[in-house]
């Protein structure tokens, strides 16, 4: 086990190889050992690979660094969580880009049943304040793990009333587990380690540098069903998580303001072009999202839908758009559901870890008989 953990890790320090060239290797090989274990011409036959990126993997050497990394997770309590790792979050891997190892420091549940990413501007008004620690506090009732990028402004406003109303909270960073970045939040980071988590996709000598944010901003939309900007301005990290948030078919919402306020002119933006929808209020966005309500008594499903455990009308609902043994990529089953897109993916997920529907390569999904 220890040796394809050091494959594992090896396998996202390969120059030439990115996370989305890394899963075709392990698609193909099964494993990250096995990747290493390959030969030459094995690894020059596989689509995109090449003579380039094979001799990369065939050449590369540098365990030391990749030992001591191991050793460093084991002293500080750091979980490796890999692609194919059953802890991995399963939204986050229906992300193309998605990274292929995280490093992960808390007790939270990266696959929780409702997870909200909330971001917003780094110097934010009395508004966007005030609006972003109620829209927390009314959250609190409603079984909701907030994820935001530990920054100043609505990022850390967000964590820490999480914190206040006892509302478990994932930081992402933008550097390793070894530092909190900005330093004047090392207090909160400490206190979301008990009570959510620090998630990384960087080895823990990695520093905050700029090219490091976007990659950052993925992880914040990709895990989450929904992301919320609460003030933005016409530029930043917020609008690109807002934007790879809708590449990957979330929910994105933004909490409108006053016509020439710069706090609020990227939120209004994104609202007039249709890349967010409006919401005023934590029951704006419990509605859209489905969330308002209690489950209805389970029932037995339907016998031709399979009789191996009781579902609820929703999960019904997603197994009625299967027909027999077909295949079905989960932007159709979004496009096919009269439910909203992130409620799919949620629902999608549960029947998978229930055993109900079998994920196949490619974002695919199939019914098990």
């Amino acid at each position: 086990m220890q040796e394809e953990l050091r494959h594992q890790i090896a396998l996202t320090q390969i120059p030439l190889i990115g996370d989305i060239v890394a899963k075709k290797l392990l698609a193909h090989f099964h494993s990250a050992s096995a990747v290493f274990e390959a030969r030459k011409h094995e690894l020059e036959d596989i689509p995109d690979i090449g003579a380039l990126r094979a001799a990369a993997i065939l050449e590369f050497r540098d365990y030391e660094h990749i030992d001591r990394e191991i050793e460093y997770m084991e002293q500080h309590d750091i979980q490796p969580v890999f692609y194919t790792s059953a802890q991995y979050p399963q939204r986050l891997k229906h992300c193309a880009d998605s990274p292929v190892m995280l490093y992960y420091k808390g007790h939270a549940d990266l696959n929780a049943g409702r997870i909200v990413s909330i971001v917003g501007t780094r110097t934010p008004g009395d508004y966007g304040r005030s609006v972003c620690a109620k829209l927390v506090e009314d959250l609190a009732a409603h079984n909701v793990t907030i994820v935001s990028g530990m920054a100043y402004g609505i990022d850390i406003i967000a964590h820490r009333q999480a914190l206040q109303h006892d509302i478990p909270t994932i930081g992402v960073l933008a550097h390793g587990l070894d530092r909190i970045y900005p330093p004047q939040h090392k207090g909160t980071a400490m206190a979301m380690i008990e009570n959510g988590g620090l998630l990384t996709e960087f080895l823990s000598d990695t520093q905050p540098d700029k090219q490091h944010f976007p990659m950052r901003n993925r992880i914040v939309a990709g895990i989450a069903d929904a992301t919320i900007v609460v003030e933005s301005g016409l530029k930043g990290g917020s609008l690109i998580t807002a934007d790879i948030a809708n590449s990957y078919n979330k929910d994105v919402f933004a909490i409108p303001g006053r016509v020439g306020d710069p706090h609020a002119a990227g939120c209004n933006e994104l609202i007039r072009t249709n890349r967010a929808m409006l919401i005023t209020s934590a029951t704006d966005l419990l509605q859209a999202m489905g969330w308002d309500h209690h489950r209805p008594p389970k029932t037995q499903p339907d016998p031709q839908l399979g009789l191996f455990m009781t579902l609820d009308e929703s999960e019904r609902h997603i197994l009625t758009l299967f027909t027999g043994s077909d295949e079905k990529h989960i932007d159709q089953l979004r496009r096919e559901s009269y439910l909203p897109g992130s409620q799919v993916a949620s629902l999608v997920l549960k029947l998978e870890m229930q055993h109900v529907l079998r994920g196949l390569p490619g974002q695919k999904y199939q019914v098990i008989n």
